[in-house]
C-alpha cells in the first residue's frame, strides 16, 4: 500500500510503498477513505512520544471501510463504514469494560504505537470495541474528525467540563479541536469566546457560534474577565503550550474548570498553583473519546446542530500532506486539513 511514512524523528515525511497491514485477531483492517492531518501526528513525528517507534506512518483520525476482520470478531464485516476512537482500548480490562477506554493502560493508538491511517489501510484492534459505524449523512471528511478532534472536544465540554447553559468557555487555540469546542459548546447554549493569533481562524469560530473573540496575548484573560463579569466558568487549552494553558487558567472565574487538551511536550509543571488553590480551580485532563459515548455526539450531529463537514478546511492528497505534517507547529492550518489517500 502507499502511505506517508518517516523514518527519523523531525526528518524527512515521504509517501512510499509499505506492507499491507494484516487484521489481528479480535481487530480488523480498514480502507482509509479520509484521515485528518493533526497536531498531534506533528508531536508524534518531532519525537515528543515515547510510544512511537521508527519507521512510523503516521495518521490516528479515520473514516473507511472494513476491508477485512481476524478471528473472534462478531459486530462487524467487509463493507462495513466505519471510525474508530484514536485512543482503541485492549477491550479487557477494568476500565475498558467500564466504557472508559479513553484511558485504558494497555491501549493502542494509531499513528504511536503502530502504523497509522495516512495510508491506504489502517490496523485497528479489539474491533468489536473500538469501531464506530458511521451514518450515511456524514461524509468521508467529516466522519474523519469525529475520530478525534470533533469527538476529544465533545467530551472534553460534555462530559469534563460539564457546560451548562448560559456559562462562559474560554477555548485557547481556534484549530480543529478549538473550532469543534466552540460549535458544540454553542449548540449546548453555552457562550464560546476564542481566542488565538490567527485572524482567519477567529473568522471561522465567529461563525461557528464564539460570542466574542480575542487575538491571543498577555491581554487575553483580562479582557476575558471584563467581558465576563469575573471571568470563564470553563477554559479550554486546545493548543498545547505552557502559555496557553496559563493563559486559559487565568481567564477563569473562582471556582472555574480548566480543560486540558493540548499536548504539553516534556510534561513539566506548568500551571500557576497557586491560583489553582486560591481560587479553588477544577483542572482536568482530557483524552479523546471512548466507542463507547459515540452515540450522544452522533445525535447531535444528526439533529443538525452542529456540523463537521464545516469544519473541514482543505483536502489534499498523500504528496501535499508530506509537506504539511513538518510545518503543522508553525503554520496550522484553517480548519482541518483532511487526506485522501487515493491521491498522489
Amino acid at each position: 500500500m502507499r502511505a506517508l511514512l518517516y523514518d527519523t524523528f523531525a526528518g524527512p515525511v515521504r509517501v512510499a510503498e509499505v506492507a499491507d497491514p494484516v487484521a489481528p485477531d479480535g481487530g480488523a483492517i480498514v480502507r482509509v477513505a479520509a484521515s485528518g492531518l493533526c497536531r498531534s501526528d506533528w508531536h508524534a513525528w518531532a519525537g515528543h512520544d515515547d510510544t512511537v517507534h521508527l519507521p512510523q506512518v503516521p495518521g490516528h483520525e479515520f473514516a473507511g471501510v472494513v476491508e477485512s476482520v481476524g478471528a473472534g470478531v462478531e459486530r462487524w464485516r467487509p463493507g462495513d463504514r466505519v471510525t474508530a476512537p484514536f485512543v482503541n482500548g485492549c477491550g479487557r480490562c477494568e476500565w475498558c469494560r467500564s466504557g472508559q477506554a479513553q484511558v485504558c493502560p494497555d491501549q493502542t493508538q494509531p499513528g504511536f504505537t503502530h502504523w497509522g491511517s495516512h495510508a491506504e489501510l489502517v490496523a485497528v484492534r479489539a474491533a468489536d470495541l473500538n469501531l464506530v459505524a458511521l451514518p450515511d449523512d456524514i461524509d468521508d471528511a467529516a466522519a474523519a474528525s469525529l475520530g478525534c478532534r470533533f469527538a476529544t472536544a465533545y467530551r472534553a465540554v460534555t462530559a469534563r467540563a460539564r457546560i451548562q447553559p448560559g456559562e462562559w468557555i474560554a477555548v485557547y487555540g481556534a484549530g480543529g479541536v478549538g473550532l469543534s469546542a466552540v460549535m458544540i459548546a454553542a449548540a449546548l447554549g453555552a457562550r464560546p469566546i476564542a481566542v488565538d493569533r490567527s485572524p482567519a481562524a477567529l473568522e471561522l469560530a465567529r461563525r461557528f457560534g464564539a460570542e466574542h473573540t480575542l487575538e491571543a496575548g498577555d491581554g487575553a484573560p483580562a479582557a476575558i474577565a471584563e467581558l465576563t463579569g469575573g471571568g470563564a466558568h470553563v477554559s479550554v487549552d486546545a493548543v498545547g503550550s505552557p502559555a496557553t494553558a496559563g493563559a486559559a487558567l487565568h481567564s477563569l472565574r473562582r471556582r472555574g474548570r480548566h480543560v486540558q487538551i493540548g499536548l504539553l511536550p516534556g510534561g513539566g509543571p506548568v500551571l500557576p498553583l497557586d491560583r489553582v488553590i486560591g481560587w479553588e480551580l477544577d483542572v482536568l485532563g482530557s483524552h479523546g473519546m471512548a466507542a463507547a459515548d459515540y452515540a450522544g455526539m452522533l445525535d447531535l450531529v444528526a439533529s443538525g446542530a452542529v456540523s463537521p463537514e464545516s469544519l473541514v478546511g482543505s483536502r489534499v492528497g498523500l504528496a501535499e500532506a508530506a509537506l504539511l505534517l513538518p510545518a503543522a507547529a508553525s503554520a496550522p492550518p484553517v480548519g482541518i486539513a483532511v487526506l485522501d489517500p487515493t491521491r498522489d
